[in-house]
This record gives C-alpha cells, structure tokens and sequence, in this order.
C-alpha cells in the first residue's frame, strides 16, 4: 500500500456532518491528527489549491499550486499550475510520492487519478464553510487499512474519535498527457 513514485494518493480529514474546512483552516483543532497528516506527505510533491496553499504556514519544495491567476508567484520552490492535471504530471515527474491535499475543488478534480484516499473521519459535527465533495465515490473504493483514536480536540476540551482510513481505487484513470 507504501505509495511511491508514479502513485498519486490523496489525504484530507472530514467532520461526521461533511465538513472539512472553516475560513480556509480546519474546523477543529486536533494536534494529533494534523501530525499524522504531516507525517504522511513527509517527503513527497504536493498539489494543492491556492486558497489551501495561502493557508499553510510551511510548504514543502515541490508544491505545485493550483491557481488560474497567471499573475500568482507561489514560495520558492513550489509551482503555479492552471490545471490539477498540470500539477499531477509535474509533481510525478519530481519521482517523489505524491499527495493531493485539497481543498474540496482540488479533491473533486484529482479523485480519478488517484491509486489511495487517506481519509481522517473526525466522528462529531463540526461547524464549516467547505464540505468534502459528495461526488468522490469513496463507497466504491476498497478499505485497506482502518484504526481508531480518541483525541481531545483543543477549542472545545472535548474527547472525539477519530478512524484513520485508507481506501484504494482499482483502477485510476490514466493521467493524460497533453
């Protein structure tokens, strides 16, 4: 299941009521979960959304930014691209493994593509502005890996579950290359 070089994965976490973003952060503040999450895309090429990109404190070389403002410059050592497919075949070509990692647009476009979904499923509502995209069709995918943890998230001091999921997709469509 270890993804590798020409395997696009994707990783994000969702609140029990299909929540996965409040004003460009996470909904919930779960140290714990955003450590896996880190731990996860630890060396690997990365693409991201700019929104969800603008948000992140520290990003990785090898980033490739999902923005159609030409005018857009991301960080040293990341890329602008004008499609999920651009950043796909640029961060395959880095050798790295690869992750998607949102936001909810990004996931919708890339879901095809993509060999392995790591799904952090935070068992309780959680208020928010982005929902995980209803058209990713996680149901037919094949579950390979499940555990669970009880965490305390931080804002409210209250225990929450949390089922770490890895889903696997049989046959990704082929990336094209155009």
């Amino acid at each position: 299941m270890a993804e590798g070089a020409g395997v696009i994965a994707a990783i994000g976490a969702v609140a029990a009521n299909g929540m996965l973003g409040l004003e460009n952060w996470l909904p919930w503040d779960i140290p714990e979960e955003l450590a896996y999450f880190e731990r996860t895309v630890a060396g690997a090429a990365l693409v991201v959304g700019r929104a969800t990109y603008e948000s992140m404190a520290e990003v990785p070389w090898d980033t490739f930014v999902l923005s159609h403002d030409p005018a857009f410059v991301p960080r040293p050592g990341c890329y602008r691209v004008g499609s999920v497919e651009a950043g796909l075949r640029g961060a395959l070509a880095t050798g790295k493994p690869v992750f998607v990692i949102g936001g909810a647009s990004v996931y919708a476009a890339a879901w095809p593509y993509c060999r392995y979904f790591h799904l952090t499923r935070i068992e309780r509502d959680f208020a928010g502005d982005v929902r995980f995209p209803d058209e990713i069709p996680l149901a037919d995918w094949r579950l390979v890996s499940e555990r669970r943890e009880r965490y305390v998230e931080r804002k409210s001091g209250e225990p929450v579950d949390c089922r770490f999921q890895v889903f696997e997709q049989a046959r990704p469509r082929p990336l094209p290359y155009s």
